[in-house]
């Protein structure tokens, strides 16, 4: 049997070919992350800082069996509409749902390897997935991790979310060889928290510098992804200690409720909505936003890099 169908948007297809700046989208943001409408304002809004950065978005997504790369506003506002109804497609899933026909949002495990697929190299989204906390136990790590480590696409993102264990996330993307880079900081993010009282071992000041560290990671042999952490602007952030309460009493509740799997961040992520009264919800919109724009600035430089000939 043959791939799925690819089906990339012209606009998309006339940057890869240019060697322009494009920058990749996940969806799952858009049917699993948000209620409508505000995922589909969201999905807009995030394109268009990307465009505003000089880069071409490609939100990539599963439509009716096929890979998409590169949606139009009617395909943004079907999928916000659709919402949690469609399927949440990581890598394991694709075969599955693109046999059946389905629709899916993608995570950041099967945007990266549809935008390796077809040449992008560069990924906006809001939060990496990692080491649950408890995985002790339950052996419960994310996907993206593994990705990250086979995967040649950078993922700038405002690190890991909080209700994750992040010392383990760090130690994971270590073992597997993923550079952690730091846009203006020394402290890997949190997600809604500016700080996760983790370092990172590399911080840089412009998105130049970060290009020309992914451009050659990529050429050293066996090497996957790049992390490029960057944190949620100050303005939007909420304080750590808030966060860090309201999850604790969360992740109990969860236990004493039997939830489990693959349903604790969903819930947890209500959780923190509910007790911020909604705050939450801005400070991811934020984010998301801040990362379109850095990944736009660092793709336009990599795609400089690449014009430019070896010296």
């Amino acid at each position: 049997m043959s791939r799925p169908p690819l089906m990339i948007d012209p606009r998309v297809a006339r940057a890869l070919e240019a060697g322009a700046p494009v920058v990749a989208l996940e969806s799952t943001i858009i049917t699993h992350g948000m209620p409508f409408p505000q995922n589909f304002e969201t999905a807009l809004a995030v394109e268009a800082a990307v465009r505003e950065g000089g880069a071409q978005p490609a939100t990539i997504a599963i439509l009716d069996g096929g890979l998409a790369v590169g949606l139009t506003p009617e395909d943004l506002e079907r999928l916000a509409r659709i919402g949690s109804a469609a399927a949440k497609a990581s890598r394991r899933d694709v075969a599955a749902v693109t046999v059946a026909g389905g629709t899916a949002g993608t995570t950041v495990a099967t945007t990266m390897q549809i935008a390796e697929m077809v040449g992008i190299s560069i990924f906006a989204t809001g939060g990496i997935g990692g080491v649950h906390r408890g995985a002790e136990d339950s052996f419960d790590i994310s996907a993206d991790l593994v990705e990250l480590a086979r995967t040649q696409v950078a993922v700038v993102c405002a690190g890991a979310k909080s209700i994750l264990d992040i010392p383990k996330t760090l130690e994971m993307l270590e073992t597997k060889g993923v550079p952690v880079l730091g846009y203006r900081t020394d402290d890997f993010p949190a997600f809604y928290v500016r700080s996760s009282g983790e370092p990172v071992e590399y911080r840089y000041e412009e998105p130049e510098q970060i290009a020309a560290v992914i451009k050659r990671h990529f050429v050293l042999d066996g090497s996957g992804g790049v992390v490029v952490a960057n944190p949620i602007p100050e303005a939007h952030a909420l304080q750590t200690k808030e966060v860090a309460t309201i999850i604790e009493t969360a992740v109990a509740e969860a236990a004493q409720s039997g939830i489990s799997g693959k349903d604790v961040t969903p819930y947890l992520l209500q959780h923190l909505f509910e007790r911020t009264d909604g705050r939450s919800l801005d400070a991811n919109i934020a984010l998301v936003k801040n990362n379109a724009r850095l990944a736009a600035e660092i793709s336009v430089a990599l795609a400089e890099l690449r014009r430019t000939p070896p010296r």
